[in-house]
């Protein structure tokens, strides 16, 4: 990783602070955590893969789906100018924003919500970033990504996915390039799988 502002802000953000306060010891573990209905938060190496491959300079409006812990969503809040962040849990989103609002953290809004459907009212997002893996963009994503704008998410079925940078140019989303081999939890929504669905 050769983003030093990416660095300075794992260094400085607590991960422990986003996790339950039995699991705090492990929380510097580089490791996927359980944070509730079977959905994790990814190692900090991987999160910090991604979050760079955006290459925020700190003016972007940035979307992410899947809050989750709010610990991504931290990251993202110190490397741009606002993020809109909507998660699928009413629970996690209220702890995400206690936590969040500890931190000083004021310029991520969190949103209960079908994050395959984006937030066409607040777009375009000059990034987009998924925590759940599907085995295509949802076209709603696509439409609310900016000329220009990078996108990443993990491609698959759920458990053993290719993490992949998009570019949207003149021609549309094209694969830039596949980051790492990773494995994600399920994209539900409208343009993801049905919830409830089963697991492979």
């Amino acid at each position: 990783m050769q983003d030093q502002r990416l660095l300075a802000l794992v260094a400085r953000v607590p991960r422990a602070a986003f996790v339950a306060p039995e699991l705090a010891d492990e929380a510097y573990l580089d490791r996927p955590m359980m944070i509730g209905h079977r959905q994790t938060t990814s190692q900090p190496s991987l999160i910090a893969l991604m979050v760079q491959a955006l290459a925020l300079g700190g003016e972007e409006r940035v979307l992410e789906v899947g809050t989750g812990s709010g610990y991504q969503t931290a990251l993202l809040a110190g490397l741009a100018r606002e993020v809109w962040s909507i998660e699928l849990w009413p629970d996690m989103v209220r702890s995400a924003q206690r936590v969040l609002a500890a931190q000083g953290i004021t310029n991520a809004h969190l949103l209960v919500g079908d994050g395959t459907l984006g937030l066409p009212g607040h777009a375009p997002f000059d990034a987009i970033i998924l925590t759940a893996a599907f085995p295509k963009v949802p076209e709603p994503l696509i439409e609310q990504l900016a000329p220009g704008g990078r996108l990443v998410q993990p491609l698959g079925p759920g458990g053993r996915e290719r993490v992949t940078l998009f570019i949207k140019g003149d021609a549309g989303l094209a694969s830039r390039r596949v980051l790492a081999g990773a494995s994600f939890v399920r994209l539900y929504g409208e343009h993801g799988y049905a919830l409830g669905s089963p697991e492979r």
